[in-house]
């Protein structure tokens, strides 16, 4: 299967006093997987964040998710929750009165979530997503970033 989602993420970074802070960005994230039997399957995909803005500045996030998958059928309605990981990158970029630390991370860290998809066709659901990713950021260290999708899937 092939898949796209959009969605808003919402960041877990902190914001500076006296600062605007915007921590909800769009988000989108495209995958690919299988099933190796109607159970349990993988899948991987990219992931952007989208940015917030903190401290006077823009923090940007973006990732490789490998996942596991695994689904429970009801006819045209499928429950599934996928554990994973994440190679995530983010970029800090704040003003220095800020107190906020600028510049560059990235590293492996956990992902997991949850969905229910609706089967549209044989072959194409759309789904509805939550996912957290757990990301590495500059002088604040990890902090997790939720992201709540719709999405479309093909299946061949």
């Amino acid at each position: 299967y092939v898949g796209i989602n959009l969605g808003r993420s919402d960041w877990g970074a902190p914001c500076a006093a006296g600062f605007a802070c915007d921590d909800r960005g769009n988000a989108v994230s495209i995958y690919t997987g299988g099933f190796f039997n109607p159970y349990f399957g993988a899948e991987i995909g990219y992931v952007h964040f989208g940015h917030m803005d903190r401290g006077g500045g823009r923090t940007k996030a973006h990732g490789l998710n490998l996942s596991l998958a695994g689904r429970v059928p009801m006819g045209r309605v499928n429950l599934y929750g996928k554990p994973g990981t994440l190679y995530g990158r983010t970029d800090s970029d704040v003003l220095p009165a800020s107190g906020l630390t600028a510049g560059k991370d990235s590293g492996w860290e956990v992902s997991y979530g949850v969905g229910v998809g609706f089967d549209l066709a044989p072959h194409s659901s759309i789904v509805l997503e939550w996912n957290r990713y757990d990301l590495n950021f500059s002088g604040t260290g990890r902090r997790d970033i939720d992201i709540t999708s719709i999405g479309y899937v093909h299946r061949f």
